[in-house]
């Protein structure tokens, strides 16, 4: 699913991120009471838009356009979420794996920009975009509040993903090591800290709590 420039490894990171965000969009259509063409779109828009915005911006062919796959991988996940209850996909259980999801993208599509001549800062925002960009087309076409309107850390694990490969893609020549190795380690660690925001409700301070001017201050 990834052009021949990257590697195995990463055309499975992409399976699996469309996989869980797909699933995601269409499980939020279910507990909308929607109809399956509604979930099939859902799954759609939320496997491929963050890619699809990365691919626009990096020059590259729209990856979903090119491969059959991606379209019926979102379909399929749309099939699983029309046939199974909805309460399987309740908790925290889809929380994880929505965050390696997250985690898997932001290392693809940092990769991927790095692999079409992006700059280093440039390429780790790609990663941001392609890990967040979906559930926010999801959430804004849904009518709900998007997570990245939260204190709740879901941006930040992407970008330290994005930050570490990019990291990783320099140093790797210098240090003799795989550049699947440093792709491991950004997977790992972004996925660590969404895990770890989720299990403990980590969260950053928002604007006026901590620091900032209170509403009598900006009065």
């Amino acid at each position: 699913m990834t052009p021949i420039i990257l590697t195995p490894i990463l055309d499975w990171l992409d399976i699996a991120g469309i996989a869980v965000f797909a699933l995601s969009g269409a499980v939020l259509a279910a507990r909308l009471k929607q109809t399956f063409v509604t979930m099939g779109f859902f799954a759609l828009v939320t496997g491929v838009g963050g890619g699809t915005v990365r691919d626009l911006l990096i020059g590259a062919p729209v990856f979903w356009i090119t491969d059959a796959w991606v379209a019926a991988i979102c379909l399929g996940t749309a099939l699983i979420a029309w046939f199974t209850p909805v309460q399987w996909w309740e908790g925290k259980g889809f929380a994880y794996a929505d965050g390696a999801g997250l985690a898997a993208y932001a290392v693809l599509g940092t990769a991927k920009a790095l692999a079409y001549g992006v700059p280093p800062v440039p390429a780790a925002l790609m990663g941001v975009i392609t890990g967040c960009v979906g559930g926010i087309i999801r959430d804004v076409v849904a009518g709900r509040p998007s997570i990245i309107m939260q204190p709740e850390l879901y941006v930040t694990p992407a970008a330290l993903s994005a930050a570490l490969t990019v990291a990783g893609a320099l140093a790797a020549p210098y240090l003799g090591v795989p550049e699947g190795w440093a792709w491991a380690l950004a997977f790992a660690c972004g996925f660590a800290l969404r895990a770890a925001a989720i299990r403990w409700e980590w969260g950053l301070p928002s604007y006026g709590e901590d620091g900032g001017p209170s509403d009598d201050e900006r009065a």
